[in-house]
């Protein structure tokens, strides 16, 4: 049986979550392998309503494990409420269910206050943050100062690498006149949430590896979207981490060998949350339209996203970037009405056609979509299960998307409900 890695392949918001909870009723292991809480993922399972950001989405289904891997930042604070939460929805979570890899780095309260301070503070453009601190902790580990899950289990570990953190922090805190950490504070916090985030405490690639070769099926949970990744998005208005397929495996720490089959989460729109450059991005009635019919509102920040039309040339680029086996369309349902649709099937800059978004932030700012339209229908989609119960027209448009994103159609999703879903392929099918 195949592993089989899930990522956005537009800004986030794609639907991850229910897709996720959908496929991970074939999988026996879930693992977070990128991002941090300021991912939101929205399930609807039996009418009842789950919003996760730092659990993976497999939490809400019994007998499997969920892994938060190394390449995860994680508040130790929010994961500890979260759980509480979860919990209290009827969803049991133990370190039988639930591992966190002993190398994942830690968001602490001063990368929070970093972060709001430095996007408050920015007079020349915002990038959009969430303001969780996710960015200043990723800052710290490449700059080999984080705290690591492993380092709560030893106080005098823990002390020196307080100590190295407030050396770095405190500085940057002066200049943006913020007052020093308090450091016997921060220690006490951290001993006391050790106590609840250590039982969960595991060598993950160890247990990756062994999962693997034991012929279990591994679903790997990514977070936000391929045009928010640090190297391929639409930088700097972007994520912290690399969201692309290939993160993966250097997540969890299992070869890239083992990953067997890319599904990316493509919905049948376009949106965006934040700052940023969004060639399709509609200010008129039908931008609104697709707000409302879609509920684009973030999961995590409740910040209102931003619609446009379909946009092939970015999808065809992530699912290249990425090796994406195939897609899951999301939100079918929301363009049932449309007397007509479009898709953006390329880019006018300066008068030159390009069939991708260039990497140069002035030539993003320029370009103009150049769109095909397509008829729309007026039957509903919503809840579809088959093809059979789609209008003949809105087949149409799911085939000129493959079409023209060079990547087939695994999966058709007609709305939250878990089983409210058009199995093409089966990614974990060999």
């Amino acid at each position: 049986m195949a592993n089989v890695v899930v990522v956005g392949a537009q800004w986030g918001d794609e639907g991850k979550g229910k897709i996720v909870d959908w496929l991970s009723e074939r999988a026996d292991v879930i693992a977070r392998f990128q991002g941090g809480h300021n991912a939101g993922h929205t399930l609807v399972i039996d009418g009842k309503v789950y919003k996760l950001h730092a659990l993976p989405s497999g939490v809400v289904r019994g007998g499997k494990m969920s892994v938060i891997g190394n390449g995860v930042v994680l508040d130790p604070w929010h994961l500890v409420q979260e759980i509480e939460t979860v919990r209290a929805q009827g969803v049991e979570i133990s370190p039988e269910t639930l591992m966190i890899a002993e190398n994942t780095p830690l968001i602490l309260p001063f990368h929070g206050e970093l972060d709001r301070a430095r996007e408050g503070q920015n007079s020349v453009a915002k990038i959009g943050t969430t303001g969780r601190g996710i960015g200043p902790a990723y800052e710290d580990k490449v700059g080999r100062r984080v705290i690591r899950v492993a380092d709560l289990a030893d106080a005098a570990t823990l002390e020196l690498r307080v100590d190295r953190a407030l050396v770095h922090h405190n500085a940057l805190r002066a200049g943006l006149g913020l007052e020093p950490v308090d450091r016997a504070d921060l220690l006490a916090r951290l001993r006391a949430v050790a106590a609840e985030i250590l039982p969960y405490a595991k060598p993950v690639w160890k247990l990756m590896n062994e999962a693997r070769k034991a012929g279990k099926r591994i679903l790997f949970e990514g977070a936000q979207g391929a045009l928010l990744d640090i190297d391929f998005g639409t930088y700097p208005y972007v994520t912290s981490s690399n969201v692309i397929a290939g993160q993966a495996a250097t997540g969890t720490g299992i070869g890239p060998g083992s990953i067997d089959f890319v599904l990316g989460i493509v919905k049948a729109y376009t949106t965006r949350v934040g700052e940023g450059p969004f060639p399709t991005e509609l200010f008129d009635d039908d931008g609104e339209t697709l707000g409302q019919r879609g509920h684009e509102f973030g999961t995590t920040t409740g910040r209102k996203r931003r619609c446009g039309w379909f946009d092939a040339c970015l999808v065809r680029q992530t699912c290249a970037i990425s090796g994406m086996s195939g897609i899951a369309l999301t939100k079918l349902d929301v363009l049932d009405g449309f007397e007509t649709l479009k898709i953006c099937v390329g880019y006018d800059l300066d008068g030159a056609r390009l069939d991708y978004l260039p990497t140069a932030a002035d030539q993003q700012a320029r370009v103009v979509p150049v769109y095909e339209t397509i008829d729309g229908w007026s039957e509903s989609t919503a809840g579809a299960r088959s093809w059979a119960e789609l209008p003949a027209q809105a087949i149409k448009y799911v085939r000129r998307i493959e079409e023209l994103i060079q990547c087939p159609v695994t999966l058709v999703s007609t709305s939250p409900e878990r089983e409210d879903t058009i199995l093409v392929t089966d990614p974990f099918q060999d």
